[in-house]
């Protein structure tokens, strides 16, 4: 293994650990923190919406630097396109970037079609409506978590099949 390779892996890691790590801690932490913060769900949906956009900023990069280093290490691990689906580490990655695809579109279609909306119904004092839209963000977002978790077990998988 080459210096750069090494770089770009400690790089895709780091960010890795900061995207998975902060999205877990906007839930176990940030959300839970609301409801001691105020009972007001105006405040909370506003707490909620200035962190999500100062973290979304985040995710945003964290993604962009993920992808290029991804696929560099990618093209590091399987030089042939067609180990891609003749080996089983090229079947790792690919699954792994098959739920990766799958957790970006639920993830950002997510946030873009509810994340103002809750923001404008908490606004209008909404709160019935904010409820149900929430159930919906809610399972999403754990589904996220959920293909996170399986992104980084595969990760975490492939040095057994690449050393």
């Amino acid at each position: 293994m080459d210096i750069l390779f090494l770089v770009i892996l400690w790089i895709h890691a780091f960010t890795a650990l900061f995207f998975v790590g902060g999205s877990f801690f906007i839930w176990i932490v940030v959300w839970p923190a609301t409801f001691r913060i105020s009972d007001d769900e105006k405040v909370r949906t506003k707490i909620l919406g200035h962190v999500g956009r100062i973290f979304g900023t985040a995710t945003d990069i964290s993604v962009a630097i993920l992808i290029l280093t991804g696929l560099y290490l990618g093209y590091g691990y399987l030089p042939k396109l067609s180990d891609l689906t003749t080996t089983t580490g090229g079947q790792l990655l690919l699954a792994k970037g098959i739920i990766v695809v799958i957790m970006l579109v639920l993830m950002y279609a997510n946030n873009i079609y509810h994340g103002k909306r809750l923001v404008r119904l908490s606004q209008e004092g909404k709160f019935d409506e904010m409820k149900r839209i929430r159930r919906i963000t809610h399972m999403a977002s754990f589904i996220t978590l959920g293909l996170m978790v399986v992104i980084v077990i595969i990760a975490f998988t492939l040095p057994f099949y690449y050393p």
